[in-house]
């Protein structure tokens, strides 16, 4: 059973948080790298967030959302 949790440590240290290291490794290397990368992910978040938005308003204006009142009819 313990190798079971050793594998899942080896999983996330050694694969899934490699890039996160190399991101702390930047940092310590040279500021300015490691910021503009973590703008860029920034960047893509607020792109994404905007589009959403854009289509849930898309959507509303078109009535295409079920809203009525069915699924709670005991309150």
């Amino acid at each position: 059973m313990k190798d079971f949790f050793y594998a899942i440590q080896d999983l996330f240290v050694d694969f899934l948080f490699a890039p996160l290291d190399a991101l702390r490794a930047l940092e310590l290397e040279n500021w300015w790298s490691a910021n503009f990368i973590s703008w860029i992910f920034i960047i893509i978040c607020i792109v994404a967030m905007v589009y959403w938005m854009l289509q849930l308003k898309e959507h509303s204006k078109n009535n295409e959302e079920d809203k009525s009142v069915t699924s709670h009819s005991y309150l």
